[in-house]
């Protein structure tokens, strides 16, 4: 009875471990759009609204030139503007 109180309790010493480990990683993986818009916003980038959850990790990424941030940007302005529609006068229910 004794020896199976031992192992559980050095299962419960390896979980926690692993868990203090998992709960450290986490947070650096897992940045919300929230975060992400409000560093592009401290970084200068335009039109940081539009961009997707994807977009802005990319464009946050060390080592990614201005050249590509404005393609980048660009790209996902004009998706945001098709949304909008071409404009035509719509017809009015009598």
């Amino acid at each position: 009875m004794a020896n199976k109180e031992k192992q559980k309790k050095k299962k419960q010493k390896k979980s926690a471990a692993t868990r203090a480990q998992v709960a450290e990683v986490q947070p650096e993986t897992r940045e919300t759009r929230q975060v992400l818009m409000l560093k592009a916003k401290e970084r200068g980038i335009k039109n940081f609204r539009v961009l997707n959850k994807d977009e802005l990790m990319h464009v946050l990424a060390e080592g990614i030139t201005q050249q590509e941030i404005d393609a980048l940007v660009a790209g996902a302005v004009k998706r945001w503007k098709s949304g909008w529609g071409s404009g035509k006068p719509r017809n009015k229910a009598k």
